[in-house]
């Protein structure tokens, strides 16, 4: 009984101390992508690593899936980001896309969430299996937006993030609960920072490219 209980508590230890230091590093990430630093993707790299463990320990498989698309673009964004560098004469900028193409972007996300959501239902022992299906698939698509350096990407997260502070609540993940919460108030921050120098740019991005 004593060797059970020694276990689970390093067990325990083992999987808070990798949570906390996702955690931070994710933390790191969101920090310097608002300053749109290019060393914000390494940071995301190095999280994305340690949350695809936590993920699926957790059996938010949704999320786990999501943690390995957030590795593949850390790397995208990396390129991405210095191609955008090179071809503005060593300008950081960034760009803005139509209302209407925005409203056909969630249209297209939400469907793919509910067919996401109808089979970690019906397929797997994923918790949540709708709304943590609807987070992954839009945090994909926001990922993306990040990348490609869209002034409402911003927007997007605090929706998720909100919506993310309750799953991970839920699931005891008290350092995530929090990173959320800051995540949202960053997301915030963030938004209005990209939106005055988007306007402040001179307007050589090209929206959509």
């Amino acid at each position: 009984m004593m060797v059970w209980l020694s276990n689970a508590l390093d067990e325990w230890q083992l999987m808070h101390s990798l949570e906390l230091l996702a955690t931070l590093l994710a933390l790191a990430y969101v920090i310097l992508a608002l300053r749109q630093s290019l060393w914000c993707w390494p940071a995301a790299l190095l999280s994305t690593i340690l949350f695809t463990h936590i993920m699926w320990d957790s059996a938010l498989l949704s999320d786990a899936l999501l943690q390995l698309y957030y590795a593949a673009m850390a790397m995208y964004g990396w390129w991405r980001w210095q191609q955008l560098k090179q071809q503005h004469q060593g300008h950081n900028t960034v760009s803005e896309w139509p209302w209407r193409r925005h409203l056909q972007l969630i249209a297209v996300t939400g469907a793919v969430g509910l067919l996401l959501g109808y089979l970690m239902a019906n397929y797997t022992h994923a918790d949540f299996a709708y709304l943590d299906a609807q987070t992954t698939v839009f945090s994909v698509m926001a990922t993306w937006l990040v990348a490609r350096k869209l002034v409402s990407n911003w927007l997007y997260w605090v929706v998720i993030d909100a919506i993310s502070i309750y799953v991970y609540a839920q699931k005891h993940l008290y350092f995530l609960t929090l990173l959320f919460m800051l995540y949202t108030i960053i997301a915030l921050a963030g938004y209005f920072i990209w939106r005055a120098n988007y306007q402040q740019q001179p307007q050589l991005a090209v929206p959509g490219r």
